[in-house]
């Protein structure tokens, strides 16, 4: 694991830690107190802020710990924020099935952002000491992630009913669930609200979506430090780059091939692992192509527009 000559491994985990609750306790505590629904505008500028915070972040990476540990962390952070745009669609759609209004929806990104955290945390932390443990995961991860991306290119996000997910029938059995927005809160004294059913089921679809694309990470980089804090600025910004994407989500109809090709990609990349290498700049290049391409040819070839 990379490390800062003189200081210990675990001050490094602790600084980066206190680093990220200080940047969400001004998020929601300081520049989002106030529940309303973000403009393009607002949302464009938060998504630009996080992500040139994320760039000074990788920068600071490149020149402690060297060139080849800085495209790491770049490598995971755009593979990590490419394949958050997929989940994005599915929360959108979450959102619309339980009618949760925009100036709610930042109150449960931002407690789903923090659930990811410690989730992510977890799932990271188990396969960085599997795969240093049993190296066969590797391809056990690569056939998984091959077998993900086929899957991605014929599911139909339009017949996903949040209602009917086990998740949702459990709360309901378990304690009373309040219909009712209730000015925004999670918890009333009767049970728990539509708003925690929701945050329950993002956390859920966020998990899903981790067991590909963390496995991905660890196509690029099995540094534990790298992949966590890669993957950790890529879901910060996920809140702004929802409202963003929430606006103009119709014009991305063939992202889903760019992003299943990503994963086929890497997880090809780590199956013939012992007979092909592709440099970690290569793998880049592929990714931020694919992604791309999917963008431009969505952007030239967009759905038409739906008459009565």
């Amino acid at each position: 694991m990379v490390n800062i000559p003189g200081i210990p491994p675990i001050f490094m985990w602790i600084g980066f830690l206190i680093l990220i609750a200080i940047f969400l306790f001004l998020d929601l505590g300081i520049f989002n107190k106030k529940k309303h629904t973000p403009s393009i505008k607002e949302a464009l500028m938060w998504t630009t802020i996080w992500i040139t915070v994320s760039l000074i972040f990788n920068l600071f990476v490149w020149l402690e710990f060297g060139s080849e540990v800085g495209l790491q962390f770049l490598g995971g952070y755009l593979l990590e924020k490419s394949l958050s745009i997929d989940n994005i669609f599915v929360i959108f759609l979450i959102f619309a099935s339980f009618k949760i209004e925009g100036k709610y929806q930042h109150k449960i990104l931002f407690w789903g952002i923090v659930g990811a955290l410690v989730l992510r945390g977890i799932l990271i932390g188990a396969g960085s000491v599997l795969i240093t443990k049993f190296d066969w995961l590797f391809y056990i991860f690569g056939a998984f992630l091959i077998y993900s991306a086929i899957k991605m290119l014929f599911k139909v996000d339009d017949d996903y009913d949040p209602h009917k997910s086990w998740i949702v029938r459990t709360i309901h059995k378990i304690i009373p669930v309040s219909r009712n927005h209730e000015n925004g809160k999670l918890f009333v004294k009767s049970g728990v609200t539509i708003m925690f059913v929701t945050l329950l089921v993002i956390e859920f679809t966020d998990l899903v979506f981790a067991l590909d694309s963390i496995p991905a990470i660890f196509g690029i980089t099995t540094d534990p430090f790298i992949v966590f804090t890669s993957n950790i600025f890529a879901i910060l910004g996920l809140r702004s780059l929802y409202f963003v994407i929430a606006k103009v989500h119709e014009l991305f109809r063939y992202l889903n091939y760019g992003l299943a090709f990503i994963l086929f990609f890497i997880g090809a990349k780590m199956v013939f692992k012992d007979f092909i290498h592709i440099s970690l700049p290569i793998s880049l290049g592929v990714v931020f192509a694919a992604l791309a391409i999917s963008i431009i040819v969505s952007l030239i070839y967009r759905a038409p527009p739906i008459t009565n």
